[in-house]
C-alpha cells in the first residue's frame, strides 16, 4: 500500500513508474476535478502477469491470447494501476492526460479525459476485488485528492456512470458503499 508524500511532477514517488507513451497534455487552465474507477484483466478474468502494463506501454504480444487480436491498435492507458495484491503502478503523471475514459460525459462536459485522473483496478465485472485493492485504493485516492483538491467525495465515479453505452466497470461487485466509508474515516496521512 501507498503510504508516501506528494507527487513530484504529478509521480508519486515511492509507486513503480513504467510511463506509457499514451499520454498528451491535459488542456490548459483545467482544474483536475474527477476520478474514475476502471477494472481491467487481460485476457478477461486471468489475474497477474504482465499484461495490462504490456498493453498500457504498446508492446503487448497480440499472438500470446486469441482475445488480444481484437486490441490490436489500441493505444490506452490509465494513471495507476492498482493489481490484485494491491501493489500500485504509475503509468501517467496527474499533471498530463491519460487515455482512460474514451468518448465519456460527466455533468455535461465531454472528453473526461481533460479533467480527471484514472485509476485501473485488475478484476472484472465477475469476480469481487481484494482487501488489499482497496485499501491501496482508499490509499491512492486520498493521495490523489491532496494533490488535486477539486476532486471531493462526490466526483469519484465509475468508468460505467461516464460511459453507460459502453461500459460497466468498476462492475456490481466493487464496493462503493465500503470505499466512500473508509475514505471519509481513512487517517489524513493515509
Amino acid at each position: 500500500m501507498a503510504r508516501g508524500g506528494p507527487p513530484v511532477d504529478g509521480w508519486f514517488t515511492d509507486l513503480l513508474r513504467l510511463p506509457s507513451p499514451n499520454v498528451d497534455a491535459r488542456p490548459a487552465g483545467i482544474d483536475i476535478d474527477l476520478l474514475v474507477i476502471h477494472a481491467i484483466s487481460l485476457p478477461p478474468r486471468r489475474y497477474g502477469g504482465t499484461c495490462i502494463a504490456d498493453l498500457f506501454l504498446n508492446r503487448l504480444d497480440h499472438s500470446a491470447d486469441p482475445y488480444f487480436a481484437g486490441l490490436i491498435g489500441v493505444r490506452v492507458s490509465a494513471h495507476f494501476l492498482i493489481r490484485r495484491d494491491g501493489d500500485t503502478v504509475q503509468f501517467v503523471s496527474i499533471g498530463e492526460r491519460a487515455w482512460h475514459a474514451g468518448v465519456s460525459n460527466h455533468a455535461g462536459r465531454e472528453a473526461c479525459n481533460d479533467f480527471s485522473v484514472g485509476i485501473e483496478l485488475e478484476g472484472c465485472d465477475e469476480d469481487p476485488f481484494t482487501a488489499a485493492q482497496y485499501a491501496a485504493l482508499v490509499s491512492i485516492t486520498r493521495r490523489v485528492m491532496r494533490a488535486c483538491p477539486a476532486i471531493s467525495l462526490d466526483r469519484i465515479v465509475g468508468h460505467a456512470d461516464i460511459a453507460p453505452a459502453r461500459r460497466t466497470d468498476p462492475g456490481p461487485h466493487f464496493d462503493w458503499a465500503a470505499y466512500r466509508e473508509a475514505l471519509r474515516s481513512a487517517p489524513a496521512g493515509g
